[in-house]
């Protein structure tokens, strides 16, 4: 691909990517291209010598990409788009300017490790920035003050904080959080009670309508009585297990004589 090609691609992704309501499609087919030309002008794994500015674009366009995917709900594809952004991060970092998408990108990746509770990443990932960014950057503040709600069982703060999110691609790992929490929370209602108004169930779910609690008891097999507006909670019966009290007798007095003999 020829550089001016590469260059007019660049400038299309910017454009529609920044766009009020971005093209996602079309961004996503515009990254595929610019990979393609990365890997021909060796700036996807850039080694040895290689021009400034060129590495700035490649580092924007993979950051693009890492918002992109997390846009599009291809949590792998962000995976992918961050793993190739370390080599920018880490290695050309004396060289590069800072990125005022590195932190952003970094912290999404934080509430990743949170969604997929990999608790022993998150902290290792937070041992390797930078101390002023645990303290006073609002991109990574977010993720650490997610963490230790999860920790202490504060999930209405947790619920709280998909509104304080820093960018708008955090409120996609906050949902994805806030779906493991309210099952947790429902195994605990079928355990503590028999049945309880669809208004309670709802605010213990952190649900803002009982049309979503109910679409969400259907998924856990509950029993919605609209009428009386309750939710009544489906238990397994409990397996009895019978105990054998002839044999239990017989097998005691059995023993009782063995002992008498042996006295």
């Amino acid at each position: 691909m020829a550089p001016h090609e590469l260059a007019t691609l660049y400038a299309q992704l910017k454009t529609e990517f920044s766009a009020v309501n971005p093209d996602l499609q079309k961004c996503g087919q515009l990254l595929s291209k610019l990979k393609v030309g990365l890997v021909q002008a060796g700036l996807f794994l850039p080694q040895g010598d290689t021009n400034l500015d060129d590495l700035i674009i490649t580092r924007e366009i993979l950051e693009i990409g890492a918002f992109w995917s997390i846009r599009a709900k291809d949590v792998p594809s962000f995976d992918r788009y961050f793993s190739q952004l370390q080599t920018f991060y880490n290695d050309f970092s004396s060289i590069l300017p800072p990125s005022p998408r590195q932190y952003p990108v970094q912290g999404l990746n934080l509430i990743r490790l949170l969604t997929q509770n990999r608790i022993a990443d998150f902290h290792t990932t937070l041992e390797s920035l930078p101390p002023d960014a645990l303290s006073s950057n609002p991109f990574i503040i977010h993720p650490v003050n997610l963490e230790r709600w999860l920790m202490e069982g504060s999930y209405s703060k947790v619920w709280s904080a998909r509104e304080e999110a820093p960018a708008e691609e955090y409120k996609f790992f906050v949902d994805s959080l806030m779906g493991t929490i309210r099952n947790e929370i429902a195994s605990c209602e079928e355990t503590a009670y028999d049945s309880l108004p669809v208004s309670e169930a709802a605010a213990l779910l952190f649900f803002k309508s009982s049309n979503d609690l109910i679409q969400f008891a259907h998924q856990r097999a509950w029993q919605v009585d609209l009428l009386n507006q309750t939710v009544l909670f489906v238990r397994k019966d409990e397996e009895k297990v019978a105990i054998p009290k002839q044999k239990m007798i017989v097998a005691a007095l059995e023993y009782a004589k063995e002992l008498e003999q042996i006295v």
